[in-house]
């Protein structure tokens, strides 16, 4: 055989440079070679997706919209006083933001659940894993899973009284009838009823009352009464309220639930609870002020009494007195100015109930009160002068006119604030109550498969990419070349002969039933190529080995002898791979047939174990039953004695050897044969796999003579390209079939 040239060895020997660009037509011909596999990802992503989406219990939605107004009351028509009466924080920015606050509190929510005993649970014990499944695809229920609901079956709880320690902990509730049931409490009891009558244990701290059941003999459900706080949570979770559009004091309010109905009935509760407590707050301040007035009044009147009575009994005493022009002005003005400030006074009482000290409005009847009576306090330094007669009257009948006010005042009051009282109807106006739509908002399942099929198209394309990564086959025979190993044919590859390791029974050859087809030519031109390379070897034997398993080496090894002989070559083929050699098959023989392992075991002669091939000018020599010690056989001297017998005999010897990476059997038998072939597939063999063969059979002082690229597809030759980094694992598993 010929020499691989010095030259040749060392521009194998060095490093090629690597490439950093990235290839995207490359990276695009993967992704299209791997179609299979993202197809595959994409189909169980999908359907993955379903079952989720399926198994879910459908969630509906209940919308319905209120109005924030800006008059509390309504009243725009009353006096301003009776307004701010009411508390009203007309044009406050956060006046949304706090309504929806308030409808998220514990007061609304909390009163809505006790209207509607939403403390009672029910939920259907449904199949694990599966889940809401059949009852969303309307199955038939096929009666073998009685406890599990399998339909859109329903109990309805009328009355339900548990311990405190029970809240929240669920009870399981079996179907027992039409209109019967049995529960099994947490203690261990069972107590049975009937539909629309109250059943009573443990001395009346547990009570139940079905007002309606809907469900097959043997359903199963778990019953349970929660804490009003662990309530108040959940409806929390399922309610939503925004203001759309912003400052528009618009409240767009929903609430999902799986029921249809009780959506909208609990979004309507909620609502109705709000208003309710809108109104309460509105009227609250209207009668606490309502109240303090009506305790003042009978005070006051008295005040206005003895005043009168005061100033009387002084007019009788002294006879009548008139008042003079200067005093009646200066006692206009006095009376005047403590009648503001008793009105100041009773203000300063509500304004008590609605604000703080430092609130604006409290502090500017601080600084007016101020102002009176510094006014009042230089009112009176004026009637210091006066006679003491008039100084007496003035007095007497400033008290009569300041009482008077007073009482007047109150009174006013009071009436306005009945009007008030009477005509408050909040500042919450339900525009639009609770409606639920027939279709379910949640599981989206359009969107859930959707997502689903992108997430798998994006996992098998990670997954094609990933494996081309990692597992970076030999692509043309320049790669091969690069090792400083010459080629000596490229084999397409052969649907007709892909894993015949695999196949039960009988092999075909594929030269004899394909002879036109394009891998049989290659073979020819494999054989053509070994003729010419064989002309300086001192054997005609070859040796046909591999790096790993499944690359075609006995399929190459029985039709190159085929094809040989076909050209009037005398060919002897032996399968000497005595641990898992399959070349019988071919020959329809056996697996325990005579071959060479008894050869070299000494048990048959040479004669005995060679056998007449499928085409005249073929002989064949399987590898006979498998021994213990292979390699150890191989090394006898036997072994090379018969290769010399056969070299005499014809003109071409081919040895099909097991992988090389996997036992030592190849490194042996390349001492006594005249070549060593390596075989590798296109696209699985590593580069790095047949540069560690080399290396192998160069500790040995043997060498590769040559290669052969065997299952080539043109197609994804054509998709891949680059330059690339090679990662590989020679721990190859190669042990008998037996």
């Amino acid at each position: 055989m010929k020499q691989i040239s010095e030259g040749t060895q060392r521009h194998a020997a060095q490093p090629e440079v690597e490439d950093d660009e990235i290839d995207l037509m490359a990276l695009a011909g993967a992704l299209l070679g791997g179609w299979k596999w993202i197809a595959l990802a994409f189909a169980l992503a999908v359907i993955l997706g379903a079952f989720v989406a399926l198994r879910k219990p459908v969630v509906y939605e209940a919308n319905g919209l209120l109005q924030l107004e800006q008059s509390q009351n309504g009243l725009s028509a009353l006096p301003e006083s009776m307004q701010t009466l009411l508390g009203s924080d007309v044009g406050g920015k956060s006046q949304a933001e706090t309504q929806i606050a308030i409808m998220s509190s514990r007061l609304v929510l909390g009163d809505a659940a006790n209207k509607l005993d939403l403390q009672n649970f029910v939920i259907p014990r449904r199949l694990p894993l599966i889940g809401m499944l059949p009852a969303n695809l309307h199955l038939p229920d096929p009666g073998l899973f009685t406890q599990y609901q399998w339909n859109a079956e329903t109990v309805q709880i009328g009355k339900l009284k548990v311990p405190a320690q029970w809240q929240g902990e669920p009870m399981t509730l079996t179907v027992t009838g039409a209109d019967s049931y049995r529960v099994t409490l947490l203690d261990g009891t069972e107590v049975s009823g009937t539909v629309g009558h109250e059943v009573t244990a443990r001395d009346g701290d547990f009570a139940l009352a079905l007002s309606e059941m809907d469900a097959p003999v043997g359903r199963e459900f778990y019953i349970g009464r929660r804490s009003l706080n662990a309530t108040i949570q959940a409806m929390r979770e399922n309610f939503s309220v925004s203001e759309s559009p912003r400052g528009s004091n618009i409240l767009h309010t929903a609430y999902q639930d799986t029921d249809r109905q009780r959506a909208e009935k609990i979004l309507n509760a909620i609502a109705a609870s709000f208003v309710d407590q809108n109104i309460e707050r509105n009227s609250a301040s209207a009668e606490n002020s309502l109240e303090f007035i009506q305790k003042q009044l009978p005070e006051a009147r008295k005040n206005v009494s003895q005043a009168e009575q005061a100033l009387n009994a002084y007019r009788q005493k002294q006879k009548s007195v008139d008042v003079k022009y200067e005093t009646q002005a200066l006692l206009e003005r006095v009376t005047k100015i403590e009648g503001e400030l008793s009105a100041l006074d009773l203000k300063e009482a509500e304004l008590k109930n609605q604000y703080t000290v430092n609130h604006p409005a409290y502090q500017a009847l601080l600084q007016n009160r101020k102002e009176l009576q510094a006014q009042l306090e230089q009112a009176k330094k004026a009637t210091q002068g006066l006679p003491e007669t008039q100084k007496d009257i003035f007095n007497l009948q400033r008290n009569l006119e300041v009482a008077q006010q007073v009482y007047t005042q109150l009174l006013n009051r009071s009436q306005e604030l009945q009007v008030v009282r009477a005509s408050t109807v909040g500042s919450v106006r339900v525009i639009d109550k609770a409606y639920a739509s027939i279709i379910p908002v949640a599981p989206r399942k359009s969107r859930i498969v959707a997502l689903a099929g992108i997430l798998g198209l994006i996992i098998g394309a990670a997954y094609v990419l990933i494996r081309r990564a990692l597992r970076h086959g030999i692509k043309g025979a320049e790669e091969i070349e690069a090792l400083g190993l010459p080629v000596f044919a490229t084999v397409p590859f052969a649907k007709e002969a892909s894993d015949l390791r695999h196949r039960k029974g009988d092999l075909p050859i594929f030269a004899l039933e394909h002879s036109d087809a394009v891998t049989t030519e290659a073979l020819r031109s494999l054989r053509t190529s070994l003729h010419f390379g064989l002309l300086d070897a001192q054997t005609n034997s070859i040796q046909v080995t591999s790096a790993a398993p499944g690359v075609g080496k006995t399929f190459l090894s029985i039709n190159l002898a085929v094809v040989a002989a076909q050209a009037g070559q005398r060919v002897c083929l032996i399968d000497a791979d005595m641990r898992k050699g399959y070349l019988a098959r071919f020959l329809h023989l056996p697996k325990t047939v005579e071959g060479l392992s008894d050869y070299l075991g000494h048990e048959k002669a040479l004669e005995e174990v060679m056998r007449d091939g499928p085409v005249e000018g073929l002989k064949v020599i399987t590898s006979g039953r498998y021994p213990p010690n292979p390699s150890e056989l191989l090394m006898r001297a036997e072994f090379g004695t018969m290769l010399r017998q056969l070299d005499s005999e014809f003109d071409l010897i081919i040895v099909d050897a097991p992988p090389a990476l996997a036992v030592t059997d190849p490194v042996v038998i390349g001492r006594s044969v005249g070549a060593s072939i390596v075989i590798a597939r296109h696209l699985e063999t590593m580069q790095g796999a047949v540069r560690a063969v080399q290396a192998s059979f160069e500790a040995a002082g043997t060498s590769i003579t040559g290669a052969v690229l065997n299952g080539f597809k043109a197609e994804a030759a054509e998709r891949y390209g680059g330059h690339y980094q090679y990662h590989y694992n020679y721990r190859y598993s190669y042990k008998s079939d037996d």
